[in-house]
Formats: structure tokens, C-alpha cells, sequence
């Protein structure tokens, strides 16, 4: 009888302790309007463009934080972004096509990188830098324009992604900042 006494108490202070840390739990949505996410989001602007990459990350980034809404006309976040693509083949070999005598297309693949700033307008305070990079794989052709559309092909899904992440990333840094402060007058 005293060990079913022990093992119910035990069993009553691991419940307790599970309920304890559940409580603490602090799980919420990524972009809750009750912390104001989605109007952060919305208020990033985005560096001009210097290649055609930049470009198209640069316009999923607005289309993803602004819901389709365009860019912001007064931004309280500022994203300067960089982005370079890499396009090789897979398969390590001395012609430099890349397509086999049998006429086959080889696999390549198209790695574009990312590198992005996030600051406060406001203070200018850096929130966040970082460097992403997506890998986005092809065949490659022996006609000179389907090789050059596969290649851009692959970079625009790279780029897309790419943003995707960034976003990502953009989001939980602003999920973190503080609300601001309203002053009540009379």
C-alpha cells in the first residue's frame, strides 16, 4: 500500500511541474495582429535593385510583407539587400557545354546568395544582417537558349525562396521589437 501512496504522489508532482512549465509557455503566432507583426511587415521598404536577381527578390519581398499591397509610402524599417547567382554543372567535366556526347542534359545547379541589412529608420539601429543562400537545380541542355532559360528559370526559384527566408527572418526580428509607446491626453 505504500508504494501505490509514493507512486501516486509521484505521479502528482510530475503532473504538477508538467502543468507549471506548460503555463510558462509563451507560444504564440509568428504574425499575430495582436502584437502588431503584420503592420511591422508592412512598413519595410526595400533597397534599390543593382542586378536582376535583386529585382525579383526585392519585388516577392514587398509583395510578401505588404500582402499585395505595394511598398510602404512611410517605412519605419529599412532592408538593404545584395544578391549574387552561380550557375555550374554537377558533374565535373573538361568539355565546357556541359552536355554529353549522347546529347543528354547534364545536372547543373544555380546557388543564389543573399546578403540583407534590417534597420530602424527611426534611430537607425542595425536589428538584423545576415547571409542566406539557395541552391536551385537544372539540366543542362546543349542549345545555347534553353540552357540560358534554364539557368534563369532556376535563379527566379532560387530568388523567390530566397525571399521567402528573408521575410522569415525579417518578421521574427520585428515580432521581438517593442510596441510603441501611445500617449494619452485628456
Amino acid at each position: 500500500m505504500s508504494f501505490d501512496r509514493s507512486l501516486r504522489r509521484i505521479g502528482l508532482v510530475s503532473c504538477l511541474a508538467m502543468l507549471t512549465v506548460l503555463a510558462g509557455c509563451q507560444v504564440r503566432p509568428l504574425y499575430s495582429e495582436a502584437h502588431g507583426t503584420g503592420e511591422r511587415l508592412a512598413a519595410v521598404s526595400f533597397s534599390q535593385p543593382k542586378s536582376r536577381i535583386d529585382q525579383v527578390i526585392r519585388n516577392h519581398l514587398i509583395f510578401l510583407t505588404s500582402g499585395g499591397a505595394g511598398e510602404s509610402k512611410h517605412p519605419a524599417y529599412d532592408v538593404k539587400l545584395a544578391a549574387t547567382s552561380t550557375a555550374s554543372s554537377i558533374i565535373d567535366d573538361e568539355d565546357d557545354d556541359n552536355v554529353s556526347t549522347t546529347g543528354v542534359p547534364l545536372p547543373g545547379r544555380v546557388q543564389v546568395e543573399g546578403v540583407y541589412t534590417l534597420t530602424r529608420v527611426s534611430d537607425g539601429q542595425v536589428l538584423k544582417s545576415g547571409k542566406r543562400e539557395v541552391v536551385s537545380l537544372i539540366d543542362v541542355s546543349g542549345q545555347g537558349f534553353a540552357k540560358l532559360r534554364a539557368i534563369r528559370d532556376a535563379e527566379n526559384r532560387a530568388a523567390r525562396e530566397l525571399a521567402e527566408f528573408i521575410r522569415a527572418e525579417i518578421a521574427i526580428v520585428l515580432a521581438r521589437e517593442p510596441q510603441p509607446q501611445t500617449a494619452w491626453q485628456k
